[in-house]
């Protein structure tokens, strides 16, 4: 059977980056150039800003994956793009980037979920993984329980109805002084924090039992931030840090084990770029054993926002035969699952 070479671009937020992937989960190279650096400045991430960056860097990050990966243009079989979810002048930069290239190197362009993405991160992590399993996608933008029926094919158990978990983390970090980025701040002084310190709460939403809220909890957070302030109550960071960080591994464990009994798999995965915290994947990992279930986790680099996980994704739609034309076009709010 003959390779599959996949160039693979993501600009879906404040990474820029490209990598090769061949058949789906050999990784000939994977290039980040993350701007997590310049945004601190802001608390977060401004759209505009991170467009003009990846406008200035695009080029080059395409060029060192290539040369990394010690193959030729002329090589590849495809190029992939995300184009969608994601902020809309970010996604925008990588889709005309991946148009102007199919189009002088008479390539075939595919466009690729992020959130699928994510998922596909799995494969590279591990070779012999294969659908169907069930996987959980919690990051910065997105929360989504997602049962992976097949190669492409996915079916939304349950989704954030407001905050995504890292959304939530980046909130409450800022709140108690950790700043932007949110997550591993949490993760790191929770390491020294009691979770049961302070009981937040833990949401259920009414009507669907695997969906999420984090607004209430982050909303909690604030409150006893507040009252402690205005009753000159010492505030241990330490400890909300890690009650908070307790109350949203709660929920994802709780609502995934849930959801792993209701279907009976017998494979569970986590992706995304809350999935590199160290406290749920320890979690995860502790729940699966008891329940007998396959745990799969990708390395944390593979978690935050990369191209080797566009690459594996755009693989098995290449098999599967999709392809897009010049009219490809971001869509910041696409639905996973959607073409």
């Amino acid at each position: 059977m003959e390779d599959v070479y996949i160039l693979a671009v993501e600009s879906s937020c404040d990474e820029t980056a490209a990598a090769v992937v061949k058949n789906g989960r050999e990784v000939l190279s994977n290039v980040i150039y993350s701007q997590i650096d310049l945004h601190t400045l802001y608390g977060g991430v401004v759209p505009e800003i991170a467009s003009r960056k990846h406008i200035d860097k695009i080029n080059q990050v395409v060029a060192k994956a290539i040369e990394d990966s010690k193959t030729e243009l002329k090589d590849m079989s495809a190029i992939a793009v995300t184009y969608g979810p994601g902020l809309v002048g970010p996604l925008l930069v990588g889709v005309s980037f991946a148009k102007a290239l199919s189009f002088a190197s008479n390539l075939p362009i595919i466009g690729v979920h992020h959130i699928e993405g994510h998922i596909c991160a799995n494969y590279i992590a591990d070779k012999e993984l294969e659908p169907p399993f069930m996987c959980l996608v919690v990051s910065g933008g997105h929360t989504h329980l997602v049962k992976v029926a097949d190669y492409g094919e996915y079916e939304i158990l349950g989704r954030t109805e407001d905050d995504a978990a890292g959304e939530a983390f980046d909130k409450v970090a800022r709140a108690i002084g950790l700043g932007y980025p949110g997550g591993p701040k949490i993760d790191k002084v929770s390491k020294t924090g009691n979770p049961e310190a302070i009981k937040f709460p833990r949401a259920k939403v009414g009507g669907s039992e695997y969906d999420f809220s984090f607004s209430g909890l982050k909303s909690a957070v604030l409150n006893y931030l507040n009252t402690a302030s205005m009753n000159n109550e010492k505030i241990v960071t330490e400890d909300v840090a890690a009650s908070f960080q307790q109350a949203v591994i709660d929920v994802l464990v709780g609502h995934s084990m849930e959801a792993l009994d209701r279907y009976g798999f017998k494979k569970f995965a986590i992706a995304g770029g809350v999935a590199s915290n160290s406290s749920l994947r320890a979690a995860f990992e502790k729940a699966c054993e008891d329940k007998g279930v396959e745990f799969f986790l990708p390395p944390p680099i593979l978690c935050t926002d990369n191209a080797a996980m566009i690459g594996s994704a755009a693989y098995f739609e290449y098999k599967r035969g999709i392809r897009h034309g010049l009219d490809l076009n971001a869509v910041p709010n696409l639905k996973l699952g959607e073409r």
